[in-house]
């Protein structure tokens, strides 16, 4: 790895096919409980320190996935219900400096558990 920031490294696109979506679909269903796995038992000194240098604590990783997941699950029903639907980013640095972001990391976890059981009922819904 080169680039801390990005651990697995950039994004490779994938040509388009139902297997594809399929595998989608599962990893979106299975992440919050790999999430939840990944960080089972840490204590919070743990769940405070950073994983990189300069980087987002644990905690703050977990806080800023379900944000980013909330963001994305609704930009994705904006897409399939709005003609033009608006498109709107924020700023993920200040959201990690919230005190949300200092919760315990099952907040954020039960919060996924629900918002991907969502997400995949509506993808499963999709026309393939």
């Amino acid at each position: 790895m080169t680039d801390l920031r990005y651990p697995i490294g950039s994004f490779t696109p994938v040509a388009q096919s139902p297997e594809v979506q399929q595998r989608a679909i599962a990893d979106i269903a299975a992440l919050p409980d790999r999430l939840a796995d990944a960080v089972k038992g840490l204590r919070d000194g743990q769940l405070d320190t950073p994983y990189r240098p300069e980087g987002w604590t644990v905690r703050q990783v977990v806080h800023h996935v379900a944000d980013s997941h909330i963001n994305a699950f609704v930009r994705f029903k904006l897409a399939v219900t709005e003609e033009r639907p608006t498109v709107t980013g924020y700023d993920e640095k200040k959201s990690a400096e919230l005190p949300d972001s200092r919760l315990p990391v099952d907040v954020s976890l039960q919060l996924l558990r629900a918002l991907h059981a969502r997400w995949v009922a509506l993808y499963h819904d999709m026309p393939h």
